[in-house]
């Protein structure tokens, strides 16, 4: 979504959760600003979180038709590693088996 380069990812379904474990590079100018001040950088992480939940969550919604509950993310900066838990209101496996190939 950023331009970022993604090393690796790992995505487990468990019940009604879609986890999404992923090694992303950090966004350049996040990084030179994170060195200066931390805070403002963390500010702009949970900015760019936020934005990419919507979006997230707007797909699923939209695109797949899978309702959801909630996104959680997360990313840590320092060793660039970002979770991602998508909570759905059916088990996702249930509802895979309902799409059409």
């Amino acid at each position: 979504m950023y331009g970022c380069k993604l090393d690796w990812q790992k995505i487990d379904i468990i019940g009604d959760k879609i986890i999404i474990l992923a090694l992303n590079r950090r966004i350049s100018v996040l990084k030179y600003i994170d060195e200066k001040d931390m805070f403002t950088a963390r500010l702009m992480d949970l900015a760019l979180l936020n934005e990419f939940k919507i979006k997230l969550k707007r797909v699923f919604e939209n695109k797949f038709g899978l309702k959801l509950r909630s996104v959680l993310k997360d990313y840590d900066p320092v060793n660039q590693l970002a979770a991602t838990m998508i909570i759905a209101v059916e088990p996702v496996e249930q509802f895979i088996t309902k799409i059409d190939p």
